[in-house]
């Protein structure tokens, strides 16, 4: 399932930091999953997620900043929901949120970019479980990869994460304000990759 063609061929040659924003962007956008379930289902702290994620915004623009990573793969871990804990579909979104950002975090420890790009198909597999998991009839495998492919939800995915890696190839100095205005769109659209709005 890609975007149009040439899309990871052109996400994997930004440099490093442009790649980074990226992934920094979807997670943020994955974050109202998380909320939603931590809400309704009274699991773990979104304060967790929410302090990782403006850290690592902030370590965009602010060089001095040092991440401990360790402690808060520690703290994510133990913020991450178990799917067999419970009944709620949520718990799947949840849990994607919560391993984006383990992902986003290890790979930059690691320095594997690859693993920092593939937070894009993690946040696509997310929407097509989510489109799955709404499917009331039975369907053959082709079929049901054709109805998830062309669902508004999965296309306004395609389209969300084409236009940020237009606007982040457009902006390749990356200044403190581009990622600030970025950071702010997103959180004000208040909207997560499946539709979910953040209270």
């Amino acid at each position: 399932m890609s975007n149009k063609p040439g899309f990871f061929k052109r996400l994997k040659a930004l440099e490093l930091e442009q790649k980074k924003l990226f992934a920094i962007a979807l997670c943020q956008r994955m974050y109202p999953n998380y909320l939603l379930f931590s809400e309704v289902c009274e699991f773990g702290d979104p304060q967790v997620l929410d302090t990782v994620l403006n850290l690592l915004w902030q370590s965009m623009y602010d060089k001095k900043l040092k991440l401990n990573i360790d402690i808060y793969l520690e703290r994510l871990d133990l913020n991450t929901p178990e799917p067999s804990d419970f009944d709620a579909y949520g718990v799947y979104p949840a849990m994607d949120a919560a391993v984006a950002l383990t992902s986003l975090l290890s790979a930059l420890q690691s320095k594997v970019e690859d693993d920092i790009t593939n937070i894009s198909k993690l946040s696509s597999s997310t929407v097509a479980n989510y489109i799955e998991a709404t499917v009331e009839e039975e369907m053959d495998e082709q079929a049901l990869d054709d109805f998830i492919f062309n669902h508004e939800v999965m296309i306004e995915e395609k389209e969300l994460q084409s236009s940020l890696l237009e606007i982040i190839e457009d902006n390749p100095k990356l200044t403190a304000d581009f990622v600030k205005s970025l950071r702010k769109e997103i959180i004000e659209s208040g909207v997560s990759n499946i539709g979910i709005t953040a209270a």
